[in-house]
C-alpha cells in the first residue's frame, strides 16, 4: 500500500514539475522577502553574542574603547544570551495559532517591527537598568520574534509547490545562516569603531523596521490573496498543493475552518520524533552560536574584528552548503528515492557530522587557531542538512497544520535554547580554560547523536491521517 502511495506521489511530482510556468515568478519574490526576514531576524538574535564581548571585556582582551562597559560575570553573560528565548518560548504556540487563523504575513511584519524597536532600545536599557533591564529587553524581543518560524512555515505551506519545497524551505531558512554570517563581522567592525558597541543595536534594529514596512506592503498570505500574480502561476501553485482556494474572504479557507487536532498531533510518534530532534538541533546550534565569540576571545585570543570574522566563517560555510544540500534533496526525490529516506540522510549529515567534529575538537590537543576554526566550520557547516531534514518535515507530515506543528516543536526546543547557554556558563568558569570548553563540546556532540537517532528510528515523511480529518469548527 505504501509503495503504491509513494509511486503516486512521485508520478504527481513529475507531472507538476512539467507544468511549472517558469523559473522565476511571484512566488520567488515572496521567497526573497522571507529570506530577508530570516536574515534580519537572526541578526537581531545573534548580535548580542558579539556585542557582549565588547560590553564585558575579559582580562585577555585589549579593550581600549571609551564606550561604557559592564562588570558582568560569566553566569550573567550566559543569562543575557539565553534571555531572548524566555519570551520566544512563551509565544511559540500562540504565534502558530494566530498565523493560521489570522494572517502569517501581518503577524510577522508586526512582530519584527516591534523586535527591531526593542533592539534599538537595548543600549538605553543597559545604561539605566543594567543586566536586569537588558534581560527584560531581550525577553520581549524573543516574544515579538516568536512568530518568525511558525509564520515562515505557514507561508511555505501556502506558496511552495511540493517539487520545490526543499529548495524553498532551504533558501528561506538559510537566511538565518546568512544573517549570522553578516552579523558577526559587521558587529565586530562596529564595536571596534568610534561608533562603539551601541551602534550594533541601532543598525540592526533600523534594518528590522525597514524590512517590516516593506513586508507589510508587498508580502501576502497565499497566491489567492496576491492581486498581481499571473493566473498561470497561481493555478500551478494551487493545483500542485491540491487546494481549491479561490478568491475567498479572509479567514474562510478550508484550513481555517478546521479545528486543530491537538490530541492527534501530541499522540503522533513522528511528531514526537520531530520534537526530540529539534531539541537536539537547538542544543548544539545555540550553544555554538551564543558562545563561539566568547570561546574565540578567551581561548584563541582574537580581538573584536578578528572575532567577528572568525565567528562568521562557520556560518558562512553552513549558508553555502545549504544550497547543494537542498538541490541534492530535490534531485533525490525526482529520482524516486523515498522522501523519508532523503530527510533522514540529510539530517544525519547535519547532526552526526558536527558531532564527530566536536568530539575531535574536544579530544585532540590542538594549538593552531586555524585548525580550531576549521573544525568549528565543519561542525557548524554540515548542520545545513537540517534545513532539508527535520526542519521541512513538518510540511511533509501535515501541510494544513505545518505552522502549528513548527510552533509546538520550536516552543519545546526553545526551552533547550534557554538551558544550553546557562549550562555552558556553569561549566565554563574560566573562559580561557580549554578543558572546560571540551566538556561543552562533548555534551553537544552527545545530544546531536541521540536526537538524530530518535529521528532515524521513528521519523516519517508521509502525510499523516489527521491532516485532513480535523474536526470542523462549529458555528
Amino acid at each position: 500500500m505504501s509503495t503504491k502511495k509513494e509511486q503516486f506521489v512521485n508520478d504527481d511530482f513529475h507531472r507538476e514539475a512539467a507544468k511549472s510556468p517558469g523559473r522565476f515568478g511571484t512566488r520567488h519574490l515572496q521567497l526573497l522577502l522571507w529570506f530577508l526576514g530570516n536574515v534580519i531576524g537572526y541578526c537581531l538574535r545573534v548580535c548580542m553574542s558579539e556585542a557582549i564581548v565588547a560590553m564585558v571585556p575579559s582580562s585577555t582582551s585589549n579593550h581600549t574603547s571609551e564606550s561604557e562597559t559592564f562588570n558582568w560575570s560569566s553566569t550573567d553573560k550566559s543569562t543575557i544570551l539565553s534571555a531572548f528565548f524566555w519570551g520566544y518560548t512563551v509565544m511559540q504556540i500562540p504565534s502558530g495559532y494566530i498565523a493560521r487563523v489570522w494572517s502569517a504575513q501581518r503577524l510577522l511584519a508586526v512582530g519584527m517591527l516591534l523586535c527591531g524597536v526593542l533592539n534599538i532600545l537595548t543600549p538605553t536599557a543597559a545604561h539605566y537598568g543594567g543586566m536586569i533591564a537588558v534581560c527584560i529587553c531581550r525577553a520581549l524581543m524573543g516574544l515579538c520574534q516568536s512568530c518568525l518560524l511558525p509564520c515562515t512555515h505557514t507561508l511555505l505551506s501556502k506558496w511552495a509547490p511540493p517539487n520545490e519545497r526543499a529548495r524553498f524551505g532551504a533558501f528561506a531558512y538559510a537566511g538565518g545562516q546568512f544573517g549570522t554570517v553578516i552579523s558577526f563581522p559587521i558587529s565586530g567592525v562596529l564595536a571596534a569603531s568610534s561608533l562603539h558597541w551601541q551602534s550594533i543595536f541601532y543598525v540592526f534594529g533600523a534594518l528590522a523596521v525597514v524590512w517590516s514596512i516593506i513586508f507589510f506592503i508587498f508580502g501576502f498570505d497565499s497566491p489567492s490573496k496576491h492581486p498581481r500574480m499571473s493566473e498561470m502561476e497561481k493555478e500551478y501553485v494551487e493545483n500542485s498543493l491540491k487546494t481549491s482556494e479561490q478568491e475567498e474572504p479572509e479567514g474562510s479557507s478550508a484550513e481555517t475552518s478546521m479545528s486543530i487536532p491537538w490530541k492527534a498531533i501530541f499522540t503522533s510518534v513522528p511528531m514526537w520524533a520531530l520534537i526530540i530532534v529539534h531539541c537536539g538541533q537547538n542544543w548544539g546550534y545555540w550553544t555554538l552560536i551564543t558562545e563561539m565569540p566568547t570561546y574565540m576571545n578567551g581561548v584563541l585570543g582574537f580581538d573584536m574584528q578578528q572575532n567577528g570574522l572568525m565567528s562568521a566563517l562557520p556560518y558562512l560555510t553552513m549558508w553555502i552548503l545549504s544550497f547543494p544540500m537542498s538541490w541534492f534533496s530535490d534531485y533525490a526525490l525526482q529520482k524516486g528515492i523515498r522522501r523519508g529516506v532523503v530527510r533522514k540522510v540529510c539530517n544525519t549529515i547535519a547532526h552526526w557530522g558536527p558531532a564527530i567534529a566536536l568530539i575531535c575538537l574536544a579530544a585532540v590537543p590542538i594549538e593552531s587557531p586555524a585548525v580550531v576554526v576549521t573544525m568549528l566550520a565543519i561542525a557548524v557547516g554540515l548542520n545545513a542538512g537540517a534545513l532539508c531534514g527535520f526542519q521541512i518535515n513538518h510540511v511533509d507530515l501535515s501541510p494544513n497544520f505545518a505552522g502549528t506543528m513548527m510552533s509546538i516543536t520550536n516552543c519545546i526546543a526553545s526551552v533547550i535554547a534557554i538551558i544550553a547557554p546557562l549550562i555552558c556558563g556553569v561549566i565554563v568558569q574560566h573562559e580561557n580554560n580549554k578543558g572546560e570548553w571540551s566538556i561543552v563540546f562533548y555534551l553537544s556532540a552527545l545530544v546531536y547523536i541521540l536526537g538524530n537517532s530518535v529521528f532515524i528510528m521513528f521519523g516519517q515523511a508521509e502525510v499523516q491521517p489527521w491532516n485532513d480529518v480535523a474536526i470542523p469548527k462549529t458555528a
